[in-house]
């Protein structure tokens, strides 16, 4: 079976940090893009980060630009999303997910619930207080 397990959630104050990892298993791990949603209560899923199989192509979106940093290290099957300078606008249960498209990921980040991707993963949550 596919399984993505994320981890590295946690209580962090204003403007702190937290890596986040997706370790993914029962796939071809290089074969998949894999992006990085979250959702807060009373929300709908948001887009915030995915990287292509080999780590060629990133994308961000705007609120999290120049903030986060997706990274994926294939001999462990791990994605990990480095977050510095978190806000409370920023807390919600992050999830990781995969497909063999970058493109159709990328669009999936892009563009909220229009489209979907191929697995995913149960969620880490991410709290920051004020």
């Amino acid at each position: 079976e596919v399984q993505l397990q994320a981890s590295g959630g946690g209580l962090v104050q204003s403007g702190g940090s937290l890596r986040l990892s997706c370790t993914v298993s029962g796939l071809p791990f290089d074969d998949y893009a894999i992006g990085w949603f979250r959702r807060a209560p009373g929300k709908e899923r948001e887009g915030v980060s995915c990287i292509s199989s080999h780590s060629e192509n990133t994308f961000y979106t705007d609120f999290v630009k120049g903030r986060f940093t997706i990274s994926r290290d294939n001999n462990q099957n791990t994605v990990y999303l480095q977050m510095n300078s978190l806000n409370f606008e920023d807390t919600a249960v992050y999830f990781c997910a995969a497909h063999r498209s970058y493109g159709h990921t990328m669009t999936v980040v892009g563009t909220g619930n229009k489209y979907d991707m191929a697995y995913w993963g149960k969620g880490t949550q991410v709290t920051v207080s004020s």
